[in-house]
């Protein structure tokens, strides 16, 4: 199936599955009420709407006599509503801004796709696989319109998103949020996957340079038609909406632009080619106009673009980029140059060629940059909003609420840095008096604003404010300075409640709502959420950022809470502090955590104990994460609050299941047996699976040093995994009379569903705890009664040799478990020999013998110093050798057959003089005899190259018999070591080969 298949298989696949209705459908489907409906100068609902409406329609699953629901046929009635959608579309000239702006991504998927098949696009074919200049005009286009989608959305989703909350939550309204969400998300996967080769694509279509065609209404009408009225004028090159070569090249160009641009943040190489194709659609604009483009370019856009690759692409010695106010600052924030920053952005008070959302972007940074520790920025940070503000001033913006935050405390150095600004901002003889006035009114306002005489005198006796204010105003400010009544001196009362700040209304609330998505200091949180509360009290501030996840069994308890402020307080710690969490963030969730638990313990319980065992779970995380790397085992206070959640019996309180599987791994990760074994309520053993299941496996790693009748545990282990592998069978009557069986995969006869004891098993990290349960599993596999090849395993001799009810056990699944495990256990430790043979049997009896033959050989090297010692006997078994044997027989290795053969505790001559007649061998054959040791082996081997007259290879064979360390004469230890030697060189000459 191919991707664009895949697509449209996704985006159908989530309807909801409700029957069809048919009553309307014979006044929609007449096409002479489409077109009525487009003609019309304002048509209700607009034309774009008829396109969910129509795609809807086709692609509702129907229902079945059974009540079982099927894909929506492929019947008269679907194929016409698609044809519709397409015919609306077309009207649209299949502009994809207009699209893209109303249509959500599965919707404008699924057209394209539609498109693509009407098209007669091959279907299963790679896009990048179609050579363009071969296809009809109307179906290069199509494929050209998908690909230049599939770059603009991946584009697109690279950009922060702004969600508003409808009204109070609805079930139902939230799960078709939820599904098109995971639909989106599904289609922008694949989307990003095949991302290269829509490059490739469209960068092709950079050389087709000839005119292509779009459908319109009327190419659509001809499709529709018999297929033998269709071929001549539809597939010519003159059928359809032309667009020209330069248009084409000009959309191209500029849609390549933007993905390059988005690439180029994780490769700085890749802005050359975006400023290379962004300058290519400015010229191409510039030639043609762009008032003769069919389909419409953001010149603004581009030339932000145009500029940001400049400043991207430029380097430290070309003098005309540094040249620009934008190259300027790049250099600086990139070389901490932040005083030379600041005097550019003085002198541009001046100028004002930089843009109000490009200075207020660099402060963001530098505040971003000062936020995570740089206390050396907090200077200039005011220095630059100082300048920001000036300029505001002047150009009769409102000022900024950061301004009036960083002068709530003022000082002589603030009041003089300031007044600098000012003096700096302002040409006094050519200024107009509109700007004198607003410069005016700034000073003689922050005069009033202030408490402190001294810093208003400061002011007032300024240069700039004698010139600006008339003698009668400047007496009149002061006297009232003079005469006010004494007020509390708000610059200097200490902040101590978040409560006490003041919001103000002039702030913008989208930029305090971008700063409270980027911060992760949760007195800023507080503090930003007053500040928008203080602005409006209809807004849920939790619900601006689709990245805030809290799980649903803490999420009803947070909605709960009446106070508005709170709920979202509680809230955004939480969810910020989970995702903090989740990135290995530790330091920052843990300061969110204590914000949200001191918070939550003022008036909820129930929360305050949902906030301690979420800090249980960081402490585990933050320990197995960092001390408990190298080894280090936790403290016994951790130990203790880990025993303390799991025999916690505080009832209404929403658990996760991750924090017990969690406490229990991390028992059994630091050894705590004896505890899981002997201490641990009865209680909590029968209402928790995790506590039961980590009995057990504590109990049966207690015991593998012990006697071999001691095996009770290990019995009772068995039988709760059986269980949970075992399927739950229902018979079920067909329509013939006949009963069917239906095997469920999940059972729910066990304590736990195998996916979770899976997910379970993937935390432990102690050796003996995964030989213990890799062990089970790998004689679970082995006991089914069609096993051909069994898997060997450490203490696999302890588990019960057979099942009652095999049929019941589903051994697919066993076998995807074991498979699971061992590549689990080989990322805690590569170099398990055990584990690597297990892995190694598991290639064996999937007839996967290179990479078996890797597997065998990597046990031997690990536990032998790359084969400078002895393997041991209990890793090179008989069995092992005999596979190994096997594997160089099935890929004609067949003188490494004959080597290997040597290796068994009964040398197996008759494997190995088959294997030395054959002729056919992949291996390097006679360069291998000197790793013979074997002397009746030698012997075979110059008959045979006697008998075929192979007089070379015959001297090869006498010379490695005539060695004299191979002499039968010879002491036993001499012989030994002859052998021991030859296995060395061979053994490392086979690993070179398959490593």
């Amino acid at each position: 199936m191919s991707a664009e298949a895949a697509d449209r298989e996704a985006a159908t696949s989530s309807r909801p599955c409700t029957p069809p209705q048919t009553s309307w459908f014979e006044f929609v489907l007449e096409e002479a009420l489409l077109e009525q409906h487009l003609q019309k100068p304002s048509p209700d609902p607009p034309p774009v709407q008829l396109i969910v409406q129509f795609l809807e329609q086709a692609s509702k699953p129907s229902v079945n006599e059974q009540n079982q629901v099927q894909p929506p046929p492929d019947n008269k009635r679907n194929r016409i509503l698609k044809l519709l959608a397409l015919k609306v579309a077309a009207h649209l000239k299949w502009d994809l801004d207009v699209l893209e702006k109303s249509l959500s991504v599965p919707v404008l998927n699924m057209l394209l796709n539609e498109l693509l098949c009407i098209s007669k696009v091959p279907p299963g074919t790679k896009h990048v696989d179609v050579d363009l200049s071969s296809l009809p005009p109307t179906t290069a286009m199509a494929i050209l319109l998908y690909n230049r989608w599939a770059i603009r959305t991946i584009v697109q989703s690279s950009f922060p998103v702004k969600q508003v909350k409808p009204g109070p939550p609805q079930l139902n309204v939230m799960n078709h949020i939820q599904q098109e969400k995971e639909l989106t998300e599904n289609i922008l996967k694949v989307l990003k996957e095949q991302a290269a080769d829509s490059i490739l694509v469209l960068e092709g279509a950079l050389k087709l340079n000839k005119d292509l065609y779009v459908h319109t209404i009327r190419t659509l009408d001809l499709l529709a038609m018999e297929p033998g009225m269709v071929n001549g004028e539809t597939e010519s090159s003159t059928a359809g909406l032309k667009i020209s070569a330069e248009e084409i090249q000009c959309q191209v160009c500029y849609d390549l632009g933007a993905i390059y641009f988005q690439q180029g943040s994780t490769n700085a190489a890749v802005h050359e080619k975006a400023k290379e194709k962004f300058f290519k659609t400015k010229e191409l604009i510039a030639k043609n106009g762009s008032s003769s483009l069919h389909f419409t370019i953001d010149e603004e856009r581009l030339a932000g673009y145009c500029q940001a690759c400049e400043v991207l692409t430029s380097s430290s010695d070309d003098a005309s980029q540094q040249a620009t106010p934008y190259s300027q600052i790049h250099s600086c924030m990139k070389s901490g140059k932040y005083q030379d920053l600041v005097k550019i952005f003085l002198e541009d008070n001046l100028t004002l060629s930089l843009p109000e959302q490009f200075r207020q972007s660099v402060l963001r940074e530098l505040f971003q940059k000062a936020q995570q520790g740089n206390d050396a920025l907090d200077e200039v940070c005011f220095k630059v909003c100082v300048c920001n503000t000036v300029c505001d001033v002047l150009q009769g913006r409102i000022i900024d609420i950061q301004f009036c935050q960083l002068f709530l405390k003022p000082s002589k150095e603030k009041i003089d840095f300031l007044l600098e600004v000012c003096s700096g901002s302002i040409n006094l003889e050519n200024a107009s008096e509109e700007l004198k006035r607003r410069m005016a009114a700034f000073l003689k306002n922050l005069c009033l604003g202030m408490e402190d005489l001294q810093f208003v005198f400061m002011i007032s006796s300024h240069e700039l404010f004698i010139k600006l204010l008339k003698d009668d105003e400047r007496k009149l400010l002061i006297d009232q300075m003079r005469k006010r009544s004494p007020r509390i001196n708000l610059c200097t009362k200490p902040v101590t409640s978040f409560y006490d700040i003041p919001a103000s209304a002039s702030v913008n609330i989208g930029q305090l709502e971008h700063q409270l998505i980027l911060s992760v200091d949760p007195w800023r949180i507080r503090q930003i959420l007053i500040e928008l509360h203080g602005m409006t009290s209809e807004r849920q501030f939790w619900t601006i950022s689709n990245k805030w996840e809290v799980p649903n069994v803490y999420g009803n308890v947070i909605l709960g809470i009446k106070d508005s402020l709170t709920r979202d307080l509680v809230y955004i710690l939480m969810a910020k502090g989970l995702h903090c969490s989740a990135i290995k963030d530790f330091v920052h969730a843990k300061q969110l955590f204590a914000a949200c638990l001191e918070l939550v313990t003022e008036f909820s319980p129930k929360l305050r104990q949902v906030m301690l065992n979420e800090m249980l779970l960081l402490d585990i995380y933050t320990h197995e994460a960092g001390a408990g790397v190298s080894g280090e085992r936790p403290p016994s206070d951790l130990i203790s609050r880990v025993r303390g959640y799991l025999e916690m019996r505080v009832p209404d309180i929403p658990l996760r299941q991750v924090i017990a599987e969690e406490c229990v791994a991390f028992l059994l990760n630091w050894c705590e047996n004896e505890y899981l074994t002997m201490q641990v309520p009865l209680s909590l053993v029968q209402t928790n699976p995790y506590v039961k299941l980590g009995q057990l496996l504590a109990a049966t790693c207690k015991e593998l040093p012990g006697p071999k009748e001691s095996r009770r545990t290990a019995k009772d282990l068995w039988e709760v995994v059986v269980q949970i592998c075992s399927v739950s069978n229902q018979h079920k009557r067909g329509n013939d009379g006949r009963v069917s069986l239906i095997k469920h995969r999940e059972s729910t006869l066990g304590i736990m569903y195998r996916s979770e004891l899976l997910s379970f098993i993937k935390k432990l990290r102690e050796p003996l705890v995964l030989t213990t349960i890799l062990s089970l599993f790998v004689k679970l596999h082995n006991v089914r009664e069609d096993i051909v090849n069994d898997i060997a395993a450490e203490h696999i001799s302890i588990w019960p040799s057979s099942i009652p009810n095999l049929q019941s056990v589903d051994f697919e699944a066993v076998a995807i478990t074991v498979k699971e495990l061992v590549s689990y256990a080989l990322t805690i430790n590569a170099n398990n020999h055990f584990w690597l043979i297990i892995q190694a049997d598991i290639y064996f009896a999937t007839n996967q013998y290179s990479a078996a033959l890797h597997y065998y050989l990597q046990a031997g090297a690990v536990c032998s110093d790359f084969f400078n010692k002895m393997v041991p006997p209990d890793v090179y078994t008989d069995q092992v050798i005999k596979r190994m044997i096997k594997c160089c027989s099935l890929l004609n290795c067949h003188t490494q057959v004959a080597i290997l053969c040597q290796f068994l505790r009964e040398v197996d001559y008759k494997t190995a003089f088959k294997a030395l007649q054959e002729q056919n061998s992949h291996d390097a054959m006679d360069s291998y005899y000197e790793y013979i040791w074997d002397v009746t082996i030698l012997e075979y081997l110059t008959y045979l190259h006697h008998k075929r007259g192979e007089t070379d290879k015959r001297q090869i064979a006498i010379k490695a018999i005539g060695q004299t360390e191979l002499n039968a004469s010879n002491p036993e230890e001499v012989l030994q070591l002859a052998a021991q030697r030859r296995k060395k060189k061979f053994l490392q000459a086979m690993a070179k080969l398959y490593f």
